[in-house]
């Protein structure tokens, strides 16, 4: 059976065109959406120690919301914008994963 011959292809990087072929894996890739600053999410896996909020409470800018131990460090999870505390998805002494839901603002 004769291997199939890539097609060549143009894109498009800031003002400069580049003709390449393109895999499967880059074509059925998703777009880039940018992060919900009202989504606080674990950046990395750990155990939740803290919770400083609950539902209802309304917070500042940089207001420590809880703090996340990681690989013996204690990270500190602040909020994003000013706002209320919408939902807590996670509870004290939980373990958590990367980029797992922590906390909803409003």
């Amino acid at each position: 059976m004769a291997k199939k011959k890539d097609k060549i292809e143009d894109f498009q990087v800031g003002e400069t065109i580049y003709r390449t072929t393109v895999n499967k894996m880059h074509k059925e890739r998703k777009p880039y959406t940018p992060p919900d600053i009202r989504k606080l999410t674990a950046f990395i896996p750990g155990t939740i120690l803290d919770i400083a909020f609950k539902k209802g409470d309304e917070v500042k800018e940089g207001d420590i919301i809880m703090y996340l131990e990681a690989m013996k460090m204690k990270n500190i999870i602040k909020a994003s914008i000013d706002g209320v505390i919408k939902k807590i998805h996670v509870k004290e002494g939980v373990i958590v994963s990367k980029n797992q839901l922590l906390v909803e603002l409003k």
